[in-house]
């Protein structure tokens, strides 16, 4: 890398330009992910993985407080056992590769790359659940799955990607209801709190809930660009899967019965709608709880006077680290303004500039990445001002968020409006629907939106269904999507 500031920030497409063209420049100069040489597939770079570590984190210590276990299962699926759940099979069979030779000999029954892991862990849960004594049974697997998708685009949709996916059994009907609605608001928390994301959770309509599940809940935000993106989904299974594996138990009236269960999962495209919800034409723009390096601090130093500076910055850099995530830019080849705009470009929430003037006057300039807002503050009370102006940004970030999602969510009563505002604006479009297939299928069909889902929140009056006209029996949200 090279050059001045403003040539490297012209590298990145403009977002009005072409929002694909910049979200592909911003994820390759603020070097979060590389093309792999297998089709479809990205290789992590060291700073795209910190992202994802940082959403294990947040997820992990979410789901071991609420009593989840982590456990791992193959990643090989018989196709016999893909097979006993119909529904499911017939779901994934277009994107499933499958092994067939192995060792120099060919297979006498195809292994599937997991796509999911319903069938497996069912079978699994056969073996281990004997009586209500071993129920209820939290787990979740961190795991790498596999989808053989036509079209592909870094973090948000790949032929290999990385996701977590929690799969329950338990005694009663109820208390597969109550995980399942646990789970999903676990995802809002961590989406909102930690990634600074808002989202519209409700239920998904038949047509577009997970193959096998009996109902399907999830997470919906808005991009930058006007499209939905499904951030998380929990899935109601009932005795679906319990009964093709014969999952059952004895129960404490010495019958036997049917588990009930539930899978829920969240992936690496929570990356890509970080990236794309906080992004801007400088790059990217990380809320602090994730970003990988929280504060950057960049020395102004003159030549003779840059053994006293570089000093002072290692001390500072010494006495935050312990608490932060910081770095010290020392390099010598840069210039300070060239390195602003690469920490900027690469979403660093706080920077630190340190110059001989600053060090006269003890004291440093403190620059927020997200609103470019400048302050001086004395060196003495950094780290506390620091943590204070981190919360700030977070904050901030989120309520700049819910903004453009408010701004971008408008109401239809007709078809035409919908397919106005569909085509003119984006963005989510709230408007009534009487539950029929057919008629959620025609406005597909017309404008190209999804019922994204059925929100939990409703009016007591949804008005009219914006396709046939009839009584609507929900309000839902339409929107394009990734």
């Amino acid at each position: 890398m090279g050059g001045s500031g403003k040539e490297f920030v012209r590298e990145i497409t403009p977002q009005g330009e072409d929002f694909s063209r910049w979200y592909t420049d911003v994820i390759r100069k603020a070097d979060l992910a590389d093309y792999a040489p297998v089709r479809g597939c990205i290789v992590f770079k060291p700073d795209g993985y910190a992202l994802w570590e940082k959403v294990q984190e947040g997820l992990d210590r979410r789901f071991k407080a609420t009593g989840h276990r982590n456990a791992y299962f193959p990643l090989f699926i018989p196709e016999s056992l893909l097979k006993k759940e119909a529904e499911h099979v017939e779901g994934f069979n277009p994107e499933l590769p499958w092994v067939t030779e192995a060792g120099g000999e060919k297979l006498e029954e195809r292994l599937a790359v997991r796509p999911t892991s319903e069938t497996i862990i069912g079978e699994m849960y056969h073996r281990w659940i004997q009586t209500y004594r071993d129920l209820p049974v939290l787990l979740n697997q961190w795991a790498n799955v596999v989808r053989w998708e036509k079209k592909t685009k870094p973090f948000l949709r790949t032929t290999e990607f990385l996701w977590q996916e929690g799969h329950t059994a338990h005694r009663t009907e109820a208390e597969a209801r109550e995980e399942v609605r646990r789970m999903l608001d676990v995802y809002r928390d961590f989406v909102e709190t930690d990634l600074a994301i808002p989202v519209i959770p409700g239920r998904k309509t038949d047509t577009e809930k997970f193959a096998g599940a009996v109902e399907t809940y999830s997470v919906e935000a808005l991009m930058k660009d006007g499209l939905a993106l499904q951030a998380g989904t929990s899935h109601f299974l009932g005795r679906n899967f319990a009964r093709v594996f014969d999952i059952q138990f004895l129960d404490e009236d010495n019958q036997r019965k049917l588990v009930w269960t539930t899978s829920w999962g969240m992936s690496t495209r929570v990356i890509g709608a970080t990236i794309m919800v906080h992004g801007d034409d400088r790059g990217l723009a990380l809320p602090p709880k994730v970003a990988p390096t929280q504060v950057v601090i960049v020395p102004i130093a003159p030549q003779k006077e840059r053994e006293a500076v570089l000093a002072r910055a290692r001390e500072l850099h010494s006495a935050l680290r312990g608490n932060l995530r910081v770095v010290l830019d020392d390099r010598e080849e840069y210039t300070p303004g060239w390195k602003y705009n690469e920490w900027e470009m690469r979403g660093v929430p706080l920077r630190v500039e340190l110059g001989p003037r600053d060090l006269k006057q003890n004291q440093v300039v403190l620059a927020r990445r997200d609103s470019g807002e400048k302050q001086a503050v004395p060196q003495a009370t950094l780290a506390a001002r620091i943590t204070e102006l981190l919360a700030d940004i977070q904050a901030d970030m989120f309520q700049r968020a819910k903004e453009f999602m408010a701004g971008h969510t408008a109401a239809a009563g007709s078809l035409g409006q919908l397919e106005e505002i569909i085509a003119t604006r984006r963005g989510f479009v709230r408007a009534g629907w009487c539950g029929e297939a057919g008629c959620e299928a025609a406005v597909k069909e017309r404008t190209g939106a999804t019922i994204r889902n059925i929100p939990f929140e409703q009016p007591d009056d949804p008005g009219p269904c914006v396709h046939c006209g009839g009584k609507a029996v929900h309000q839902v949200y339409f929107a394009r999507a990734y």
